[in-house]
């Protein structure tokens, strides 16, 4: 995804970043393209360590975020706009630059290696893995069938297209709940199901969404098919604790269950905790010298953009002390 905008009170900045080269040996490839890798990728440059950054796309989890409203500087600002700030701030500084493709593969030794999308392998003495998480699927029949025939992951980017339609929200987090609620906004019918007796989304989510009248919750219940020819038509649901199912007709299912840290390719190097997240330290060190990570990704609690933007300096850092004092 390539951010172009002309945001209001963004000053013009020259575009610096070159192109990534497989002959360069870097001090530190960035993999990623959120708060972390770019917030990373100005403290390395700014340190002088020669940088380069490999991403299939800019913003990562923020620019699906509708507003923010809790990152410091801003009461109010678009996850899109918070993006294109961050974008902006990285393009100053002449950073090896590679946006479109994504990383595959990692292979650790004294100079570490990068193998791409593009079919280049790019070499560098030190690796911060910034490549956050991914939507957590259902993975029950018609699922895969019919993404994008209103099957969807974000209600932000896909919300519009079920005005006036019924649709299912699947969970009962904080996401879930900020997805019904811009639904509610929309759809005809809103049917939350939740596999857990209770919601557990925030308090004040929870309050907003019960103003809403065109809201229903299914509480104990799971999902067992979703069913369509070429769109969604209808959606089984298991009632957990009757032990009884039920189809209701429908357009549209929005699965927000949570997310899964992309670290597979990374899977076999670096030591990972219960949840497939990279274990760091407070340097943001795991367990193979050289290879950083900050996150999403990582094992750091509290999955928050302002976080993830401070442990992406914390990585930057490490990685620059690492490369500097290895020469």
């Amino acid at each position: 995804m390539e951010l172009t905008f002309n945001l209001p009170g963004l000053e013009t900045i020259e575009q610096r970043t070159v192109p990534l080269d497989s002959s360069t040996l870097y001090d530190v490839l960035i993999v990623g393209g959120g708060p972390a890798a770019l917030t990373a990728a100005v403290y390395c440059m700014r340190k002088g360590v020669k940088t380069g950054l490999i991403t299939l796309d800019i913003g990562g989890q923020v620019a699906e975020t509708s507003t923010v409203e809790n990152y410091m500087g801003y009461r109010h600002i678009e996850g899109i706009s918070l993006v294109q700030r961050f974008k902006e701030q990285v393009q100053q500084f002449e950073i090896g630059f590679l946006q479109g493709y994504k990383a595959t593969k990692v292979i650790d030794g004294n100079i570490k290696k990068v193998e791409c999308e593009d079919g280049n392998l790019y070499q560098s003495k030190s690796i911060i893995l910034t490549t956050g998480k991914r939507w957590r699927r259902l993975n029950v029949p018609g699922e895969s069938e019919l993404t994008g025939k209103g099957v969807a992951y974000c209600a932000i980017c896909d919300a519009p297209l079920f005005k006036d339609k019924d649709v299912i929200v699947v969970g009962g987090g904080n996401s879930a709940i900020e997805a019904a609620i811009d639904l509610a906004k929309l759809a005809t019918s809103v049917t939350m199901v939740q596999l857990l007796p209770a919601l557990t989304a925030d308090r004040v989510l929870v309050d907003e969404l019960s103003k809403f009248t065109n809201v229903t919750i299914l509480y104990e219940h799971d999902i067992k098919a979703i069913h369509g020819t070429s769109v969604v038509e209808a959606v089984t649901v298991h009632d957990r604790k009757n032990n009884k199912e039920n189809t209701l007709s429908v357009q549209g299912i929005f699965i927000e269950i949570g997310l899964v840290p992309n670290t597979e390719l990374v899977k076999n190097i670096v030591s990972l905790n219960e949840h497939g997240e990279i274990i760091i330290d407070c340097s943001c060190r795991t367990s193979r010298p050289g290879i950083f990570a900050a996150g999403d990704v990582t094992s750091i609690p509290y999955k928050q953009i302002i976080i993830a933007a401070g442990e992406g300096a914390k990585a930057a850092l490490s990685a620059c002390d690492y490369v500097l004092t290895n020469k």
